[in-house]
């Protein structure tokens, strides 16, 4: 009966958001809430249960998300991405554009959000598309398929990064293994895949077009790409480290202090507010102008898994996510599989990648302690798993219709595909590096 209320809550939490379009972080606590009173637990201790979940995600994730989206808004508006985009195009020259499209959507896709890259992103694509006289999609695509990945899988993202604190994941660790598996994932959905679509029709909005800065305003190349790879650099580095050092070395403890990720994003944000502001002759006034902006952007993603931490905490608290872990034990499917299978039918239902990981979390975590799976590796099933069948629930794929001026067809044929792509193929390199590894 306690497994029927559950799965219950969960549908009612997929039909508030998707049908009644209610608030996710709203839609959260509600379901939290009833979640609670129906499994029976006393109803006085409930809201300090709810507000401990909450605390606890947020606890850990606060700092890292926070500064991983002022160092983004930064990056953004210095113009270092474009710098990293004229960069790249001009290094791989046009005959393999393609792949300039890639490792600029994969760089900047690394320290900026998701929203915040596609809408940097399109004008990009479109100075490309016009300059070289190419298909848009065959040009666009293959970027956009690396900034969905990085988003999907990479941390500092908001849903990766909490997904390596709900399974209590090494987020270095998470990182390397999350680049392995995104290269082939990326190649598959973005340059070949789009190669099937040179002859779709597109007419892009005017509206659309954004102002690019003048090359002498833009940084250097090495402040781009410092800044944008700092973090990756930084929590590798924290990774690897230990695996070469004595346990009694001395500056070890040094070493995992400034590994642990919210010393390493405040460390790169200070490294950018230099590289990117100060000595770019910005004010700090307008840079912390620039920081508050930022907040603004990503406060609902904190209140969504806010909210996340709520419902997670209500299953625990009841005892009945480890009644599921059992009846999930007994069910002869990998569970890696079962982890990216839940996600991407929330992400079906819901729209909402970010949602759909941080729900499927609650699900598999006792499962994934019974069964001893890899944390680092269910942080990356269920991110591949939410990025799949995203439709006209998504609004990434309203986005990317709107932005294209594609049909609602053409919208499923390319769009919709990729992120499908990127999903199942996301998902083998998973399972392949799961047999590396065990």
């Amino acid at each position: 009966m306690t497994i029927l209320i559950v799965f219950l809550c969960i549908a009612l939490l997929i039909v508030l958001i998707s049908v009644f379009k209610v608030n996710a972080f709203l839609a959260f606590l509600v379901v939290s809430f009833l979640a609670a009173l129906t499994l029976g637990l006393p109803p006085a201790k409930i809201p300090s249960m709810i507000e401990k979940g909450m605390g606890d995600v947020l606890g850990s994730l606060a700092i890292v998300i926070i500064a991983g989206a002022m160092l983004g808004k930064l990056v953004a508006e210095s113009g270092a991405a474009q710098k990293i985009a004229k960069v790249s195009m001009d290094a791989f020259g046009p005959k393999y554009i393609q792949w300039a499209m890639v490792l600029t959507g994969f760089l900047i896709g690394i320290p900026l959000y998701y929203g915040i890259g596609f809408v940097l992103m399109v004008p990009l694509i479109f100075s490309v598309v016009y300059r070289y006289k190419l298909p848009a999609l065959y040009i666009g695509l293959p970027m956009l398929a690396a900034l969905s990945v990085t988003h999907g899988f990479l941390p500092p993202h908001p849903s990766p990064a909490a997904l390596v604190i709900q399974f209590k994941a090494d987020m270095g660790l998470t990182l390397l293994y999350g680049l392995a598996v995104s290269i082939p994932a990326i190649v598959i959905g973005g340059p070949i895949f789009s190669r099937t679509l040179k002859s779709i029709p597109v007419s892009p909005l005017a509206s659309f077009s954004a102002k690019d800065l003048a090359d002498e305003d833009l940084p250097s190349g090495f402040k781009s790409f410092f800044t944008a790879l700092l973090p990756v650099i930084l929590l590798a580095a924290a990774s690897f480290f230990p695996l070469i050092l004595n346990a009694d070395s001395k500056i070890l403890p040094y070493i995992l202090f400034a590994g642990h990720p919210s010393v390493v994003m405040l460390i790169v944000l200070f490294v950018a507010t230099w590289l990117l502001g100060v000595s770019e002759g910005k004010k700090i006034k307008d840079i912390m102008t620039i920081y508050g902006d930022a907040i603004k952007d990503i406060a609902l993603i904190l209140l969504i898994i806010a909210g996340s931490g709520a419902l997670k905490q209500v299953l625990t608290e009841s005892g009945v996510s480890n009644q599921i872990a059992d009846y999930l034990q007994h069910v002869q499917v990998e569970p890696l599989f079962l982890a990216w299978l839940i996600a991407a039918m929330i992400r079906f239902c819901v729209g909402s990648a970010t949602v759909a990981g941080l729900t499927t979390a609650g699900i598999i975590v006792p499962l994934m302690e019974q069964t001893h799976t890899n944390p680092n590796l269910m942080v990356l099933a269920v991110g591949a798993g939410s990025l799949m069948f995203s439709h006209v629930n998504d609004a990434g794929f309203w986005m990317f219709k709107e932005y294209f001026g594609l049909s609602l067809k053409d919208t499923f044929k390319s769009w919709a595909l990729m992120e499908s792509i990127v999903g199942i193929v996301g998902l083998l390199g998973i399972l392949l590096l799961h047999l590396i590894i065990a």
